[in-house]
C-alpha cells in the first residue's frame, strides 16, 4: 500500500529552493536560539533574548518546513506534519507565558482541532507504512510517523485535560510553557544533527554517533527544568485556563 502524488505545477515547485534556504536559515538560528534559552537564567534577559530568537526562527522553520513538504512530498511529506507540530508547539507555549486572561482563547481551541487531525494523520500514515513490505512510507520508516504522533497526541491530551481545569496555578503554567518549548526545540535539534541538517557535517562524524548526542542533551534538559519546577516553592496565584 502507498500513496502516489501528483507533483505540483512547476509554478509552485520552482519555490521550493528559495524555501528551502529560508528554512535552513531559520533552523540554524533557532537550534543556536533555543540553546541560550535553556542553558541561561529563566526569566532573565539573556533567557528572554534567546526564547524570542528561538520562537521567531522555529515558527519560521515550522512554517516553511510544511511548505516544503506539500511542495514534495515525494521527498519530504513528513516534514508537512512536523512544521504543524513544531508551530503548534512554540504557539503554544509562548501563549501559556503570557496569559492574562480567565479563559483559554481562541488560539487553544483552534489548535486543538489542528493537533487532533495532526495526531490521527501520523497514525494512519504509520499504520500505511507498517503494512508495506520495507515498513516504510514515502522514504520514512513508520517509527518516525508514529514518534511524531506520540509527541502531537501529548499535547492533544494536555490540551484536552486544560479545558477541564479550573485554573493553572504559576507553577503548572511555568511547566506547560516549559516542555512545549522544550519539545519543540527537541525536534529542532533532531533534524539539524540526525536529519536531514545532518548532510552538512562529514560523513564519518555522521557514522560515529555523536551527532545523537545533543538530543540526549536536550532531553535531559527538559526533564532536569521539569523536576526543578516541580519541586520549587508553589506560589498562590493561579491563573486560569
Amino acid at each position: 500500500m502507498g500513496i502516489d502524488f501528483v507533483p505540483p505545477p512547476w509554478s509552485f515547485s520552482m519555490l521550493s529552493d528559495p524555501i528551502m534556504l529560508v528554512h535552513i536559515l531559520s533552523g540554524t538560528l533557532c537550534v543556536g536560539g533555543g540553546a541560550v534559552a535553556f542553558l541561561a537564567p529563566k526569566g532573565r534577559p539573556v533567557h528572554r533574548a534567546g526564547g524570542t530568537v528561538f520562537f521567531y526562527t522555529m515558527l519560521i522553520a515550522s512554517i516553511t518546513g510544511a511548505m516544503l513538504g506539500l511542495l514534495e512530498p515525494e521527498r519530504l511529506f513528513i516534514t508537512a506534519f512536523a512544521g504543524v507540530l513544531g508551530a503548534y508547539l512554540v504557539l503554544t507555549g509562548w501563549a501559556t507565558a503570557r496569559w492574562s486572561a480567565s479563559q483559554a482563547g481562541a488560539l487553544e481551541v483552534i489548535s486543538g482541532f489542528a493537533i487532533a487531525g495532526t495526531t490521527a494523520g501520523l497514525i494512519i500514515l504509520g499504520v500505511i507504512a507498517t503494512n508495506n513490505p520495507d515498513g516504510t512510507l514515502l522514504g520514512f520508516l513508520a517509527e518516525y510517523y508514529f514518534m511524531l504522533a506520540v509527541m502531537a497526541g501529548l499535547g492533544l491530551v494536555f490540551d484536552l485535560s486544560l479545558f477541564f481545569r479550573h485554573g493553572l496555578s504559576d507553577r503548572q503554567r511555568i511547566a506547560r510553557h516549559l516542555w512545549r518549548m522544550g519539545l519543540a526545540y527537541f525536534i529542532a535539534v533532531g533534524s539539524f544533527f540526525t536529519g536531514p541538517g545532518a548532510r552538512v557535517f562529514p560523513e564519518a562524524l555522521r557514522e560515529s554517533g555523536l551527532l545523537s548526542l545533543p538530543e540526549g542533551v536536550t532531553a535531559a534538559l527538559i526533564v532536569f527544568w521539569l523536576i526543578r519546577t516541580r519541586f520549587n516553592r508553589p506560589r498562590r496565584k493561579e491563573i486560569k485556563a
